[in-house]
């Protein structure tokens, strides 16, 4: 992939001469789904995929960018004077919010770059391309310019960038996953306080399988933002009664000794999923711990009944992928993973089953739905790094 980007360097730009390349990863979430901006914890890990960029400095304030991904776009041009949102900035959008986002913390870029992206995550999957290419691009920045920030500003900076340029209200996970990576552990983040540990996640018999309903997926347009403003309001409610900074304060007994403060029955199945979630995330870590996978597998299944049930943002297709993979011998357990409304299953499977879960799920999916799905073995790598 190295190779592939310095190659389409020179052939847009005339030279590779000087030319850096950096990497940062994409992400899956093994459990705590719509916890992270409830204030609640989260499982995620970096995997071995993400995005690439090759880049330059230039001699003036120009920027131009240039994706593998969406070569019919050619080359969009911009420039350090006009870092604003538009929908002619296409996929730019990301890298120039991050440059925003850097200028507004006094970070100013003094010249422009020349950059080529390349990502092997798959399109609107629900492995976060968007966040593993800001914190691509804040790594870049950090490096080119010698800024001085750590990994977590960097996902603090994604976060931010994606919120207040992109207009998408996501949590950090996505961004810290991808920014915080390490090989063969997840990531047990207090989206809270940013607290976190790692926890190793190497499965002894068994392999994380992604499946991508190729249902694609565009949260900035979806629900995503109505489901934030409803746990938003439940909290203000339940806050006249009892004494929380966040849903994610709440045991499920105290949840439902005080549900009643919450005024509209939609609003508190979304407030029990983002306490319950939070509690099974928590039991999950430690199943893991104590080498219980049938029980992370049993949560994981929970886990996905909750997105579907009380949270509502799985959909058909996901749902056929999840109950036909919980038909298959060898399956420790499967669930929506992302933000929903489309993109990913993460399942954990015995290795042995491995090829008849992907032939089995595979036929099934095709059967009832008529698209094909494509799965993913995934393993567990690094955060961003220069190659």
């Amino acid at each position: 992939m190295k190779e592939a980007v310095l190659k389409k360097f020179e052939e847009i730009y005339g030279t590779a001469d000087g030319v850096k390349v950096y990497f940062a990863p994409g992400r899956v979430n093994m459990i705590g789904e719509h916890t992270d901006y409830n204030g609640g914890h989260v499982f995620p890990c970096a995997l071995t995929i993400g995005t690439y960029a090759a880049v330059k400095k230039r001699a003036d304030r120009k920027l131009r960018f240039f994706s593998m991904n969406f070569e019919s776009l050619g080359v969009i041009e911009s420039s350090l004077d006009d870092l604003t949102p538009s929908e002619a900035a296409e996929w730019t959008n990301y890298p120039k919010g991050v440059m925003w986002a850097f200028a507004g913390r006094g970070m100013e870029m003094d010249c422009g770059l020349d950059i080529v992206i390349n990502g092997n995550i798959p399109n609107g999957s629900g492995l976060s391309s968007s966040a593993s290419l800001e914190v691509l691009t804040g790594f870049c920045l950090k490096d080119q310019y010698g800024f001085d920030v750590t990994n977590v500003d960097l996902a603090k900076i994604g976060q931010y960038s994606e919120n207040n340029f992109n207009g998408m209200n996501c949590g950090i996970m996505d961004q810290f996953a991808s920014a915080m990576g390490k090989k063969d552990h997840a990531i047990f983040l207090d989206t809270a306080d940013l607290s976190y540990q790692y926890a190793p996640l190497v499965l002894d018999g068994a392999k994380i399988i992604v499946t991508n309903s190729n249902v694609k997926h565009s949260l900035v347009n979806s629900e995503y933002n109505v489901r934030r403003s409803e746990c938003e309001k439940a909290l203000e409610e339940l806050q006249t009664v009892v004494k929380i900074a966040g849903l994610g304060d709440l045991t499920e007994e105290e949840f439902e000794a005080n549900k009643s403060a919450i005024k509209d029955e939609v609003r508190v199945k979304r407030a029990k999923h983002a306490v319950y979630e939070n509690q099974r995330t928590i039991r999950a870590v430690e199943a893991l711990k104590e080498n219980n996978l049938k029980l992370f597998g049993e949560l994981m299944n929970a886990s996905h009944v909750s997105l579907r049930d009380d949270y509502q943002v799985s959909c058909d297709e996901i749902d056929v992928l999840v109950e036909e993979a919980w038909k298959v011998d060898g399956v420790i357990g499967s669930r929506i993973t992302g933000g929903g409304f489309g993109g990913c299953t993460v399942s954990i499977v015995k290795d042995e089953a491995v090829e008849s879960f992907k032939e089995k799920v595979g036929a099934a999916y095709e059967a009832r739905v008529g698209k094909k799905a494509d799965f993913y073995v995934v393993e567990i790598g690094d955060g961003p790094r220069c190659l």
